[in-house]
Formats: C-alpha cells, structure tokens, sequence
C-alpha cells in the first residue's frame, strides 16, 4: 500500500543517492532531506544506514518536532537540527549535510570561504559563513537542536538571507546546505565543496589572494539572478 509520503520518501531517497555519486559523503555520512509543507512533516535518511543498502521504504517521515510519523527505522542523528530549520525557515524544500572533505576542513578551521572567484560569485556574493563553534552549556543539552538554532542565529548576526546564502559551515562540524527542492540542495552542496576546494587551492598557490573587487562580484551575481539577468536559456 503507498504512503501519503510517498512523493518525499522518493524525492529524499534518489537525493541521498546523489551524494556518494558526487564524493560528497564518505561510508553513513551526511543526509538529504525534504519536506511536505501542507502535512508539516519531511522525509530523511535513516540513521547509519549505507547509502547502497537505502531503499525508498527506508526513508524516515518526522514532524517538525523530530517525532516520527511513518518508518520503522531511526532517523538520522541530525534530524532535529533539521526540522528546526524547516520550522523556522519557510521557504526551503530540501536540507543537505555532508562532511565533504573541504568544506569540511574550512568549518575545522573556523574560516569563512572568501569570494576568490566568479564561481563562487555566481551563488552568492558573500563570503560562505562559519558559524562560530557552539558554547559548552548548549553542547551538554539538546544538540541537534542547538545545531539549528547556531545556523539560524549565525544568519541573524550577520544579517544575511537564508534564500539567497544557501549555504554555511558550522564551525568545528561540517556543512549544511539547502535549496527549494532535493535537487537544488544536493546543488549546492556540490558547488560548496568546489568552493571550498578551490578557495584552497587559492591560498596554496598565492598566500597573498586578496576576495575579488565588488564591481566583478556584482557582476557575476546579477548576471545570473538580477532583474535583467541573462544566464541559461
């Protein structure tokens, strides 16, 4: 018999799919998920489960509290910090988190990603944010929890838009990325990983590397979402 979640459940299962495909998990890690705003519910990766091993009956339905709807398997570890972001974010499909070995290693390091190139200047012109590690009295309580509120309040103190950054690294953890739907989340989270491996590299090749001039990150970015954009067909 076919769940009322089924849609998700597919939509979640080929999406973490994609991430061992694009080297952005190693064995269990990292997670897709995707919500059904009408039932206040989303789909995810059950906890600890190979990618090659996940079928679409797999998949985990929560409520916005973590509180399982439909599955027989634990949902991911990460499924409060999740559903803390669909609760406060309205406009997100999908969430992705990866530990993606660069981005990863940027979040490690406690660095924002400076906008080196065009590429990067083509998703956003700001500097991809490392959220400042969490503080020892959050860590002892509701963790996952706490994960998504430092994200949220990361945004908050820098005064960005979570529609137009799609992207950040909790500092000391790793990456999380989302979009409107699967396929724009697992998007990004691929393009991030480039970022931050190019960024990298920037630095390694000239320790020098001054972020790119405002007038050519403008550039990249309007063309390809302002007004008059002119990218694609």
């Amino acid at each position: 018999m076919s769940s009322k979640f089924q849609k998700i459940k597919e939509e979640c299962y080929l999406a973490n799919l994609e991430l061992p495909k694009l080297d952005l998990v190693l064995f269990t890690f990292g997670n897709v998920s995707v919500v059904d705003r009408a039932h206040q519910v989303f789909a995810i990766k059950p906890s600890g489960v190979p990618y090659e091993n996940l079928a679409v009956e797999d998949m985990v339905v929560v409520d916005f509290d973590g509180q399982v709807v439909e599955g027989k398997l634990k949902p991911s570890s990460d499924t409060h910090s999740h559903a803390v972001l669909y609760k406060h974010w309205a406009h997100i499909g999908s969430i992705v988190h990866t530990h993606s070995t660069y981005a990863t290693a940027w979040a490690q390091s406690l660095r924002d990603i400076p906008v080196y190139g065009t590429t990067h200047a083509d998703y956003t012109i700001a500097a991809i944010p490392c959220a400042v590690p969490m503080k020892d009295e959050k860590i002892k309580g509701d963790y996952e929890i706490e994960t998504g509120h430092q994200i949220i309040d990361c945004f908050k103190e820098r005064n960005l838009d979570y529609q137009e950054v799609e992207m950040i690294l909790v500092g000391n953890h790793a990456p999380f990325t989302w979009g409107k739907d699967a396929k724009k989340a697992v998007h990004n989270s691929a393009v991030l990983e480039f970022i931050a491996k190019a960024a990298l590299l920037t630095e390694q090749i000239n320790k020098e590397a001054s972020p790119m001039k405002n007038s050519l990150k403008e550039k990249h970015f309007q063309r390809k979402h302002g007004p008059n954009s002119y990218y694609g067909q």
